[in-house]
């Protein structure tokens, strides 16, 4: 077994998973402790490196595409005192740290681990139930509902509804994006069927963020919500084929122009070039294919 142990937090190798716990220091993020320790499988990374410096050196985790809802929620948008998967090497552990990479990597080598996306998350996402407090909302969520109470900062007209509760059925996707200069970030909850979105200050399904100490931690919730939620490698077939989920959620002019025949037989096309080039299996492209024929 590998380890390496810092201020910043542990990180411990088995030859099968990595297991990464914070440190207690007091410059450990707050989002990093509230979501304490990570097993990443050995099937999840894509890569390691270790960063060295003059004083201090930078161990980085590189996943695989799709296998962490928390790095699909956040984006690559996680500044570096907040990403779980960078570790702070003081001087004297050089030599450990390029000890623990050797290990991973020849880990990685022998399992013949693959680098590309996975099309299922490998890691469980933060624990629930999860609760948040920060911007403009408090954010709780058990698994199943998301529930938004506002407070005191809110926009009256977004205050006026009063809390929101959104079943996991009806979320379509989650944003989360951190404030940046003088703009805010958000969280945002899209619901299926949903009308065009209002800047995060109006809107009732998203939270407005102003850049304060516990706006990171919005992450987590988006984080948890999305690892309940569909895969984004698999969406279902209807929208793999371009059909909308139903037909009270499309205008009456879109669905017509998805008929034309001409149209129809460019999405056939398409679908074709994304199964050559591997995003789409053959029995995903099957039956989107034979979705889109039949309308024809």
């Amino acid at each position: 077994m590998a380890e390496i142990i810092q201020k910043d937090g542990t990180w411990a190798f088995d030859g099968d998973a990595l297991r990464l716990t914070p440190g207690r220091d007091k410059g450990v993020s707050l989002l990093r402790r509230e979501l304490g320790e990570l097993v990443v499988p050995l099937a999840a990374l894509a890569g390691i490196s270790f960063e060295q410096g003059r004083r201090t050196g930078r161990l980085k985790l590189r996943l695989r595409d799709g296998a962490d809802p928390l790095l699909h929620a956040t984006g690559g948008r996680l500044t570096e005192p907040h990403d779980p998967y960078q570790l702070l090497v003081e001087s004297d552990r050089f030599g450990v740290a390029e000890y623990f990479v050797e290990e991973v990597r020849t880990a990685l080598l022998l399992d013949q681990v693959p680098s590309g996306p996975v099309d299922r998350y490998l890691l469980a996402g933060p624990a629930v139930p999860l609760t948040v407090s920060a911007g403009d909302a408090t954010v709780g969520f058990d698994g199943e509902r998301v529930r938004l109470e506002w407070n005191w900062k809110t926009e009256d007209a977004k205050a006026a509804a009063g809390p929101r509760v959104l079943a996991l059925a009806d979320i379509a996707a989650v944003e989360w994006h951190p404030s940046a200069g003088l703009e805010n970030g958000w969280l945002r909850f899209t619901v299926h069927g949903a009308g065009p979105k209002a800047p995060p200050k109006y809107d009732p399904h998203a939270v407005d963020l102003w850049g304060f100490k516990k706006d990171p931690l919005m992450a987590l919730v988006a984080a948890a919500v999305l690892a309940r939620l569909p895969h984004p490698s698999r969406p279902a077939p209807a929208e793999r084929a371009g059909i909308a989920p139903g037909p009270a959620a499309v205008p009456p002019a879109a669905a017509a122009v998805e008929d034309d025949h001409d149209a129809l037989l460019r999405r056939l096309r398409e679908l074709g070039e994304l199964h050559r080039d591997g995003v789409l299996t053959d029995e995903e492209f099957a039956l989107a294919k034979q979705a889109v024929l039949k309308r024809m």
